[in-house]
């Protein structure tokens, strides 16, 4: 579906942004702005499980989003949770709770997959000089480093480090000191040594800095006399981490260009940054009011209007794999015919429309590993794949659908799955299995399904006069495909 209104919401281990923007004459123009401190991260104890505290906050502050999003149709809101949210242990009722409050579904994305929608939104903001860049965003729990050229990403990792989780650890009860300092970079220089010779070997022309630690960095630099030029040197952060510690304490870093929301967690992003300066030599970055809000805007539209880049990734998949082209495609045509006159009834749309044909062409990828059990590889392959354009649960949707295209269908496979995502997975299997299983034979004669029709968890294929006589490894194969259906309580008829 396309829309001219869409809006991103990012969950960060922070903050909490909200961005809406509509498309307009092949531009894209901002209609509204929200920002929340909700300090996510702080609200994680030993055991990675949020505090009902910080969980009340991340959902009071939903609520005001909410109110605002209430009137943009289903499919145009990607609300987006990193790395606390990825860390959570047993937040599956906070989710459930904040997808609610907001009105809109709550996804949880990768860390790669992060540093995409982050490069994307920064790139976005600069001249299309086609010059290398590096791109460093400091948010609340983890820190994103990418280089990329134009619109593409090269490398792209998500480090786990940022401004929230390094003041805690390093400075936990507010006092700043030059031990401490020392320590929280070391830490910063030890999570950047895997990722130091790969990005150094690339290179790049231009270092940038997104996200509101860089930019708050940036600011207090500029304004107290710290900086001249334009941008953030080393010799500044070594200034004005000189400074902080003369101050001696969190509470007391009255400082110009910061703010009081920022102030609690500041010392930690700066010394990530000294860290990533010192380990990646970086000699001046500059800052970008780009970040992950507007890469997901951007990447929305360009579903609609341009290039979904999921449909890129599977097309890679497919080249990478070896993918039999023509048979997967002849699968997912099938799907879709199998798919059309059953959507309505049983509530699919346009998403489950995308994930049917997906994993369509995508059932056979595990052949590439063993022809043994390779439904089993290929859920392997695409459950551990980094996957652009992906959320988690969209990644891990695609893995159960091709696990679930042959052999026995397991009620097991979605027991642990919420209710409305069960019942929607288990019917886009079953029309996973019947469009494999009628292109057996794997040639291109059109199979003659005249109808199908669907009645809650029945369903009919009738076939062309004779069509069933001449076909009797087809007939075997669905009475048998009945039986499989069965314990997930459907009934299949033919004739």
């Amino acid at each position: 579906m396309n829309f001219d209104t869409v809006a991103a919401v990012d969950l960060g281990s922070n903050s909490f942004h909200m961005l809406v923007a509509r498309w307009h004459d092949g531009e894209i123009i901002t209609v509204d702005r929200l920002k929340e401190t909700v300090r996510l991260a702080s609200g994680l104890d030993a055991r990675n499980r949020l505090s009902e505290e910080a969980q009340q906050r991340a959902l009071d502050c939903l609520r005001r989003f909410g109110q605002r999003l209430r009137n943009l149709p289903p499919g145009s809101v990607r609300a987006l949770g990193t790395n606390t949210l990825r860390k959570a242990r047993g937040a599956r009722g906070f989710l459930e709770a904040a997808e609610d409050a907001l009105g809109h579904p709550v996804e949880i994305i990768g860390g790669r997959e992060e540093a995409r929608l982050i490069y994307l939104g920064v790139a976005h903001t600069l001249a299309d000089d086609g010059g290398r860049r590096l791109v460093i965003d400091i948010g609340g729990g983890s820190t994103e480093v990418i280089i990329g050229e134009r619109f593409e990403p090269r490398l792209a990792e998500s480090l786990q480090m940022g401004c929230v989780t390094f003041s805690r650890q390093h400075f936990p009860d507010g006092r700043i000191t030059a031990a401490r300092f020392r320590q929280a970079e070391l830490h910063a220089q030890l999570e950047l040594q895997p990722i130091v010779a790969a990005y150094r070997q690339m290179g790049w022309e231009q270092a940038l800095g997104s996200s509101g630690t860089l930019l708050a960095l940036d600011r207090m630099l500029h304004e107290g006399g710290m900086e001249k030029a334009l941008g953030i040197s080393l010799g500044g952060l070594e200034t004005l981490r000189a400074r902080m510690i003369e101050i001696g304490h969190i509470d007391w870093l009255n400082l110009p260009g910061l703010s009081e929301d920022r102030k609690p967690v500041i010392v930690g992003g700066l010394a990530v940054l000294l860290g990533a300066f010192r380990g990646l030599a970086i000699e001046r970055l500059t800052t970008s009011d780009g970040a992950m809000r507007e890469g997901v805007v951007h990447d929305l539209f360009g579903r609609f209007h341009h290039e979904d880049v999921r449909a890129r990734t599977i097309q890679n998949l497919r080249k990478r794999f070896a993918v039999e082209a023509r048979h997967a495609e002849r699968v997912a045509t099938e799907a879709m015919r199998l798919f059309e006159p059953v959507a309505r009834t049983w509530q699919l749309g346009g998403v489950e429309a995308d994930l049917l044909t997906w994993a369509a062409e995508l059932h056979e990828i595990g052949l590439a590993l063993s022809h043994s059990r390779y439904h089993k590889h290929g859920e392997y392959i695409l459950t551990h794949a980094d996957l652009p354009g992906f959320s988690r649960q969209e990644q891990a949707d695609l893995a159960l659908l091709v696990r679930a295209h042959r052999r026995r269908l397991q009620p097991k496979l979605f027991e642990s799955l919420p209710k409305a995502r069960r019942r929607r997975l288990m019917r886009l299997a079953l029309l996973l299995r019947l469009a494999v299983l009628l292109h057996r034979s794997r040639n291109d004669q059109p199979v003659p399904l005249q109808a199908v029709r669907v009645e809650r968890r029945e369903i009919t294929l009738e076939f062309g006069a004779g069509w069933l006589s001449e076909h009797p490894l087809t007939v075997t194969d669905l009475e048998q495909e009945a039986v499989q259906l069965d314990p997930l309580g459907f009934t299949l008829r033919f004739g």
